[in-house]
């Protein structure tokens, strides 16, 4: 793939995929907009890693308390909050990964990659996000999740899966309505992107790992490491910007990019 378009992909990812606007949806577009051939799902899961890679890096204390608590976890023990914190993790991210499943087994994931889906998309979840996020109270912080707001929230992650809903829009717009208040509502979701990322990493890379060659690999190398370093920025300042401002200025954006992707679709 041409270099120019890996430096795109990457930083495209970076920038999105913090805010709440769909990295996913971005990433599919990207080629049409560029006259370019769609780079795939194995590129765009490269660049996820990136990202995954800043987050990991940016909320790395909680990090290491989940991956303490990891071992107590598996032996039964979530009494301790490092164990309960790996738990609510776990049990967030299940409903992503059984709702990935029937889509790729039943192909109908192939099919969400259009224009027409992406423009429904950006526009309806948008809309809800901006509804919850006014209407949300601001009594809960992350400290106080729970085993009900995981599982909620892992239902609501579960339709990042369908192209311009936003992983991390999604999980802030259910997080908001459970009355997390807006940074906790950021948090929670780029903790629960991490074993979601993973999880679908892991299932291309068995699905696809056997056949890539030298030329791909360094392609995969090169998108993943440029996406982690646009990430890191990207989410540094948004997670500052949210001190001061609400989600209304992403929801704008994604209600303008879903009204022009509809007509340029229905046209």
């Amino acid at each position: 793939m041409a270099l120019y378009h890996l430096i795109l992909l990457a930083i495209v990812q970076g920038i999105t995929e913090f805010l709440p606007i769909s990295s996913s949806g971005h990433l599919i577009l990207l080629p049409n907009a560029i006259g370019a051939e769609d780079q795939g799902q194995l590129l765009d899961v490269a660049v996820h890693v990136g990202t995954l890679g800043a987050v990991i890096l940016y909320f790395w204390s909680d990090v290491k308390m989940a991956l303490i608590g990891t071992p107590r976890m598996l032996r039964g023990n979530i009494s301790d909050p490092e164990a309960r914190l790996a738990f609510l993790l776990t049990v967030a991210t299940i409903p992503t990964i059984i709702f990935g499943l029937f889509l790729a087994l039943s192909g109908i994931d192939d099919l969400l990659r259009s224009i027409t889906v992406i423009g429904w998309t950006m526009l309806g979840f948008g809309i809800l996000l901006w509804w919850m996020d006014q209407r949300g109270t601001t009594t809960k912080q992350a400290k106080e999740w729970s085993l009900k707001d995981a599982m909620i929230m892992g239902l609501w992650q579960a339709l990042a899966l369908i192209p311009g809903t936003s992983r991390s829009g999604i999980t802030i717009t259910g997080a908001r309505g459970l009355g997390y208040d807006r940074e906790s509502s950021a948090r929670l979701a780029m903790l629960m992107s991490i074993p979601t990322i993973l999880a679908s990493g892991g299932y291309l890379l068995l699905e696809n790992g056997f056949s890539i060659t030298s030329d791909q690999a360094l392609d995969l190398v090169i998108a993943a490491g440029l996406a982690f370093a646009s990430a890191l920025l990207a989410l540094k300042l948004m997670m500052r910007l949210l001190q001061s401002l609400s989600f209304t200025p992403y929801v704008i954006y994604r209600v303008i990019l879903g009204v022009i992707l509809l007509a340029v679709a229905y046209s």
